[in-house]
């Protein structure tokens, strides 16, 4: 395990190591191997439009897979992988013990389910419940393309947070 951090941290890992931890950025097998064959980075900076080049535009199939990694707002992932622990702390913000909420975000959640298909997803770091809950209504009304592409717009986001602990070690 290599001891050193930021860009040289990604320069020194094993390919198949650096792709693992790429996909608990962003579930995408071809957006993982792009950005680890983009190496060497000269800085943080070069990683990051890396990832963004990776991934300018996702499938619908790359969206779908990717959502599987995600569990419903206001659960926790089960599973020990990074991940499911980067998910949990993700959604730190929403109050389990207020069950009027989770009674909300449970209705919610298998309501835009119902509409669209998939899990609802949003990048839900630094946010609240109440405003995860308020994002999900407000979204219910969108066509279901304009709605994929906020969620890949939103896997990005979150793709973008966990570089930066990917980067850090």
């Amino acid at each position: 395990m290599s001891t050193t951090t930021g860009p040289d941290r990604l320069n020194d890992l094993p390919r198949a190591e650096l792709i693992r931890q790429l996909l608990a950025c962003l579930d995408v097998p071809r957006w993982a191997a792009d950005v680890a064959d983009r190496r060497p980075f000269a800085d943080v900076k070069a990683v990051y439009q890396a990832a963004d080049a990776a991934a300018p535009e996702l499938t619908a199939g790359e969206i779908h897979a990717a959502l599987s990694a995600h569990p419903r707002i206001g659960e926790c992932a089960t599973g020990k992988d990074t991940s499911a622990k980067w998910s949990c702390n993700e959604q730190s913000g929403v109050d389990g013990g207020d069950a009027e909420l989770a009674r909300a975000l449970r209705e919610g959640n298998e309501a835009y389910e119902r509409r669209f298909g998939h899990v609802y997803l949003v990048c839900a770091s630094g946010r609240s419940g109440t405003e995860l809950l308020e994002i999900l209504h407000s979204r219910l009304d969108n066509e279901p393309e304009t709605e994929l592409r906020i969620v890949a717009d939103e896997l990005r986001k979150i793709a973008g947070l966990r570089l930066a602990k990917v980067i850090e070690g």
